[in-house]
């Protein structure tokens, strides 16, 4: 029986992950740097401290980190400020499960952007938590964030549902042990065969209801590869790329873009 629910955010919520991948791309263009064939894919999931070392390392900016993350945050939320890219039933979906779970939110997003989502979307009374993948040590596919989040709700892993739509994010809330609820983003789907390993399947947010949930057969297939993921085997990163990332958020307490 399911006893709280965590969301994704960009690609299940907001149809931002265009807007993540632009804001990157004029980053890596305007410091005279050159985009990787698979950039798009590789960093969908990372963390803020992942991608800016990704694009320092893999897309030749050669600017700090933190002067990365700045500036594509800073380019991110100019956007939402000019409208937040809400997916259609996105809004109804979450007023519909809080009025019957705790919900969690486990994204990739920097809290500050999270924030400036809650903020704009009026939905900030309908989490009990949120989580940013820059607030654990590793971002998705590693379960962590959602290992923080099911810790926070409360509720047994087995019992809390994830909404994913990305591979990535599949993964991780696989690897932390929840029964998910996929719904693809058809502009960044995941692998054919990799929502066929989830809970449910729907094709859209307005499938994403009370009754779908409640029936839920939490004995889903098991994770893929979970102990491998656990030791780190399945990440998308080699070691030598690991080694340099920092292990924890240098922006944790981050305030966002300097003015």
């Amino acid at each position: 029986m399911i006893e709280a629910v965590v969301f994704d955010l960009d690609g299940v919520l907001l149809d931002s992950e265009e807007l993540w991948d632009q804001a990157r791309r004029d980053v890596v263009s305007a410091q005279g740097g050159e985009w990787p064939p698979d950039g798009t894919a590789a960093m969908q999931g990372m963390s803020s401290p992942e991608w800016a070392a990704y694009l320092h390392g893999r897309a030749g900016v050669s600017l700090q980190d933190d002067e990365i993350i700045d500036l594509v945050v800073g380019r991110l939320l100019d956007r939402y400020d000019e409208g937040l890219p809400l997916l259609p039933g996105a809004l109804a979906a979450v007023q519909r499960l809080s009025g019957r779970w705790p919900l969690g939110l486990a994204s990739s997003s920097n809290r500050v952007v999270i924030e400036r989502v809650l903020d704009l979307s009026g939905l900030r009374g309908a989490f009990a938590t949120t989580v940013s993948s820059e607030e654990v040590s590793r971002g998705k596919p590693a379960p962590d964030v959602y290992w923080e989040a099911v810790r926070r709700l409360g509720p047994a892993a087995e019992r809390t549902a994830a909404v994913e739509d990305s591979a990535n994010g599949i993964r991780a809330a696989q690897a932390a042990g929840l029964p998910v609820v996929t719904v693809p983003n058809p502009r960044f789907a995941p692998p054919a065969d990799l929502p066929a390993t989830s809970a449910l399947v729907l094709t859209g947010l307005d499938g994403l209801t009370v009754d779908a949930l409640e029936g839920l057969d939490a004995a889903q297939p098991p994770p893929e590869s979970e102990a491998a993921v656990e030791a780190g085997a399945e990440f998308r990163l080699d070691e030598q790329e690991v080694e340099s990332f920092p292990a924890s958020d240098p922006h944790s307490d981050w305030a966002g873009p300097a003015a």
